[in-house]
């Protein structure tokens, strides 16, 4: 396995093994998601204008961008597509840093082969892109200045969390929140107490972690700190009854509330609202001056890039960042599909054409 892998890397090809992660819906391949005039035009060309060979070239118009989904784009023409034995893909990797207009992904072919899949391909390109490169972005703002943890699983519909946990891992995240985001590269999800557990216990905070020690004794603890909107003060007594048990203890303070730190405190000079960078300096100096400076502190609530890279620039003393609506709750990336060659010669809409790149490689696929 290793002698071909060298020899396909020395040929200038990628392989990709046989992924039998994807689980698509058999409806796929039944035209069932695809743009109804794909479908038309596959009959048409199936029908009257049969045996053209074609290359379909993917792209999109930003730089700075990390590309995924290409392994989940290529398993998807493997899967669905026809005599995908006489097609010739060409892709970069998973992870690649692209800019506009580059091409990412070119099929080569009959066009009622594969052409059908043009929107799918395109959807899943945009998506695990825009997640990937948000997260590749905060990323590259922390510079490994603190951990970040992926907490979003509930910011979108529950059936994105499979594939946008393959691009926040892609993007360097390893920490996630359920085991559906962990499910196609083997991670789990991980956390401790939710605001629910603490108000069973009547808002006792103690009591929750408590009984959570009690009931997973041999995990570290983090506690969710802010259900009485009084973190400073919380976290200390929290952590005189927990004491080496408590590993870290999570803002997640409401924009909308203010702190009772801050109660007889001169605000004048910020905002004081939510979980701001005067709470968490505080927070740190209480925690230390009471001798619990190995108690870890994790923010989470509207952490997006521009405030990680403002909070990293002034030192706040975070350990954790927990990211989520900025992570997948918008379409950073758009991927278009061309087609730019028609039997060998250039052939494309005004103002499209078949671009080269020496970044493109050969897939051989599969490969057992």
């Amino acid at each position: 396995m290793e002698e071909l892998e060298i020899k396909l890397k020395e040929a200038g090809k990628i392989s990709r093994l046989t992924n039998k992660t994807f689980q698509f819906d058999k409806r796929l391949g039944e035209g069932f998601f695809a743009a109804n005039y794909f479908l038309k035009a596959n009959e048409i060309v199936r029908r009257f204008a049969p045996n053209h060979h074609v290359t379909m070239q993917f792209f999109q118009r930003a730089d700075d961008v990390m590309v995924c989904g290409l392994d989940e784009a290529i398993a998807l023409i493997h899967t669905f597509g026809k005599n995908v034995q006489n097609l010739k893909i060409e892709a970069l990797n998973d992870g690649d840093i692209i800019n506009s207009n580059e091409p990412v992904l070119k099929i080569s072919g009959r066009y009622e082969d594969f052409g059908y899949l043009e929107s799918m391909i395109d959807g899943i390109l945009a998506r695990r892109s825009s997640v990937a490169t948000n997260v590749y972005r905060v990323m590259k703002v922390l510079n490994h200045h603190a951990d970040i943890f992926s907490m979003a699983d509930r910011q979108d519909d529950y059936h994105t969390q499979i594939g946008d946990g393959y691009a926040t891992y892609v993007a360097g995240i390893r920490k996630v929140s359920t085991d559906a985001q962990g499910l196609w590269w083997g991670g789990k999800g991980m956390g401790t107490m939710p605001h629910a557990l603490i108000q069973v216990c009547g808002g006792d905070i103690k009591k929750a972690a408590e009984l959570y020690r009690q009931t997973f004794p041999h995990e570290k603890i983090t506690a969710l700190i802010d259900y009485h909107n009084n973190v400073v003060h919380d976290s200390v007594e929290l952590a005189k009854h927990l004491g080496a048990d408590l590993a870290a203890v999570r803002v997640d303070t409401s924009k909308s509330l203010m702190d009772h730190y801050f109660d007889d405190k001169d605000t004048s000079t910020f905002d004081p609202h939510g979980v701001c960078k005067e709470l968490i300096f505080a927070l740190r100096k209480a925690l230390d001056e009471n001798g619990f400076q190995y108690v870890k502190i994790v923010v989470s609530s509207s952490f997006d890039r521009d405030k990680i890279a403002e909070w990293v620039k002034l030192g706040v003393p975070v350990d954790t960042y927990g990211v989520g609506t900025s992570f997948v709750n918008n379409t950073t990336v758009g991927f278009t599909g061309d087609l730019v060659m028609l039997d060998g010669v250039n052939e494309a809409k005004e103002g499209r054409r078949n671009i080269p790149s020496n970044r493109l490689k050969e897939v051989i696929y599969p490969i057992y």
